[in-house]
C-alpha cells in the first residue's frame, strides 16, 4: 500500500512478535514439545500458519471466547474458520451428544434423528432427498462421483481461488490461461487439467465456453467465493451459471459450507437458487464432525435407478462412520436450537456492525482498503475495490500486512481466521466483541501511520 511505510510494518512485527512470545510461554513450551511426536508440532501442519512465532495452545472454550494455557482469553472471530460459528460448546449441542454418547455412538443404522435432520434441511435449503457425510469435504466428494456417475461424463469445473476442502479434482488454479495444481499442492495424483476445467468466477463467457466442450459432469461452487476473501457474483451471474448448465446437461452443486452465515437456509435459500445438488459441513453439527449432501428428486430418481443396492458399500460414497448416530444427534440439536431464525436475527445485525467498524477505520485513516460483508461474515482486503474474481483477490494479498493486522489483534485478546482477514460472528458473539476488534483494528492503523 502507498500509504503504509514498510521500514515502519516491519518495526511494529518485530515488536509485536517479541511481545508474543513473552506473553505467551506456555505455548511455546507445549510447541517445542510436540516437536517431538507431532510432524511440524502440531496436530495438522496448517496449524503453524498463525501469525506468531508458534500456534497458541487452548486450554478451554465457551461461547464466543477461549482461553489459552497462559491463561490469556480471547474473543474468538476464527470460530474454527466456520467449524464453530455455533460458538463453543453450545448447551443443546452438548446436551445431546452427551445423551447419545450413553446410548451408542455409531451403528451403521439409522436413527430417528437422520429423518429429522433430512426433513429440516430439505425445509430449509428446498431439496428433498439427503445423505450424511463426516465433512464437507466428503460431501462435496461423493457429489462429484455421483455427478460423473448419472451423467457419464469425466471432467467438474470449479472456480479459480476456490477451496472445497482436500477433494483432488479442486486444489487446483489457473496460471496464465493453464490449468495448474494449486500453489502448495502436495503430491497431486494426476495432472489436474485431466479432469478439471477452470474459470474466472463472474466471466459468463469462459463458462459458456468451458461448458461447450460437453464432458462437464457438474459445476462445483460457493454461491458466492469465500476462501480467498468475501468475492460476491455480479448481478445476473447465478441466472447466467443456471440456464449454462442446465443447457449443457451439467449439473450444478452448490456449496454452502461457508455461505451458511448468509441466514438459516443459506445463499441458496435468500437469493432463490436452484441446485441440483447442495453440499454443506463444518457448523451443523456444533463442531462435531458433520456433513450433509442434498439432492433434487430427478438426480435421486436418476442415482436410484442405477444403483446396485449389493455394491453400495463399496461404490466410493461413504464409509462406516458417515451418518452415525453421534453426528446426527449433533446436526438435530444445532439445527434446532443453535441455528435458528432467532439466532441469525442476532448474528447478521452484528456482522453488519462489525462491516461498519472496520469502514470507520478505513475512512478514518484514509486507507486504500475495503471491506465485504456476507451475513454474519465479514472480511476486509488491501487494496480499495472488492475484487471480481479469484485471480483479483489473490493479487490484493499482502502478506506482511496481514501477518502484523493479525498478531496486533491476537496480542490484544482477537482472533481473526489465520488464512485472510475473516471475522465470523456466533449467537453467542456481543457488540462488545465486536467493537474489541474495531477498537484493535484502528489502534494498529494509526500505530501504521504514525511513522
Amino acid at each position: 500500500m502507498a500509504n503504509i511505510d514498510r521500514d515502519r510494518l516491519t518495526q511494529l512485527a518485530a515488536r509485536e512478535q517479541e511481545r508474543f512470545r513473552r506473553d505467551h510461554p506456555r505455548s511455546a513450551a507445549l510447541f517445542r514439545r510436540g516437536q517431538r511426536s507431532l510432524l511440524a508440532g502440531v496436530p495438522m501442519i496448517w496449524m503453524t500458519r498463525w501469525a506468531g512465532s508458534f500456534p497458541i495452545f487452548v486450554d478451554r472454550a465457551d461461547g464466543a471466547h477461549f482461553v489459552d494455557v497462559d491463561g490469556h482469553e480471547y474473543v474468538d472471530l476464527c470460530l474454527g474458520d466456520t467449524g464453530a460459528m455455533t460458538g463453543h460448546t453450545p448447551p443443546a449441542a452438548i446436551e445431546a451428544v452427551l445423551g447419545q454418547m450413553r446410548r451408542g455412538v455409531t451403528l451403521m443404522l439409522p436413527t430417528e434423528d437422520a429423518v429429522w435432520v433430512g426433513e429440516e434441511l430439505a425445509r430449509r435449503f428446498g431439496l428433498p432427498h439427503w445423505q450424511f457425510t463426516l465433512s464437507a469435504t466428503d460431501a462435496n466428494r461423493f457429489a462429484i462421483r455421483l455427478c460423473r456417475h448419472v451423467t457419464q461424463r469425466p471432467r467438474i469445473l470449479v472456480y479459480n481461488g476456490c477451496y472445497h476442502g482436500t477433494v483432488d479434482e479442486t486444489v487446483i488454479s489457473l496460471d496464465d490461461g493453464r490449468v495448474v495444481p494449486r500453489r502448495g499442492s502436495l503430491g497431486p495424483p494426476v495432472d489436474p487439467a485431466v479432469t478439471t476445467r477452470v474459470v474466472e468466477w463472474n466471466d459468463v463467457p469462459a463458462l459458456e465456453d468451458a461448458l461447450g466442450k460437453g464432458d462437464v459432469a457438474c459445476v462445483l461452487a460457493e454461491p458466492v467465493m469465500t476462501n480467498v476473501g468475501i468475492v460476491h457474483p455480479e448481478p445476473g451471474y447465478h441466472d447466467e451459471v443456471r440456464r449454462l448448465t442446465r443447457d449443457a446437461g451439467t449439473l450444478l452443486v452448490i456449496d454452502e459450507t461457508h455461505t451458511i452465515c448468509a441466514g438459516p437456509g443459506g445463499y441458496t435459500r435468500a437469493h432463490h437458487l436452484e441446485p441440483d445438488l447442495l453440499t454443506i459441513g463444518k457448523p451443523i453439527g456444533s463442531g462435531v464432525p458433520s456433513g450433509a449432501l442434498g439432492c433434487t428428486r430427478e438426480v435421486t430418481e436418476r442415482i436410484l435407478a442405477s444403483l446396485v443396492v449389493r455394491d453400495s458399500d463399496v461404490g466410493g460414497i461413504g464409509g462406516t462412520l458417515a451418518g452415525n448416530a453421534l453426528s446426527l444427534a449433533a446436526m438435530r440439536a444445532t439445527l434446532a436450537e443453535v441455528l435458528t431464525e432467532e439466532a441469525y436475527g442476532r448474528m447478521i445485525p452484528l456482522g453488519e456492525r462489525l462491516e461498519q467498524g472496520v469502514r470507520s477505520v478505513i475512512e478514518a485513516h484514509g486507507v486504500h482498503w475495503h471491506v465485504q460483508r456476507l451475513g454474519c461474515r465479514v472480511e476486509y482486503r488491501f487494496r480499495p475495490d472488492p475484487p471480481r474474481n479469484g485471480s483479483e483477490a489473490a493479487a490484493s494479498e499482502d502478506p506482511e500486512l496481514d501477518e502484523l493486522i493479525h498478531l496486533y489483534c491476537l496480542n490484544r485478546g482477537v482472533l481473526l481466521t489465520p488464512f485472510h482477514n475473516m471475522a465470523l460472528i456466533s449467537p453467542a458473539t456481543t457488540e462488545a466483541d465486536v467493537d474489541r476488534h474495531t477498537e484493535g483494528l484502528g489502534e494498529a492503523v494509526s500505530e501504521l501511520l504514525a511513522g
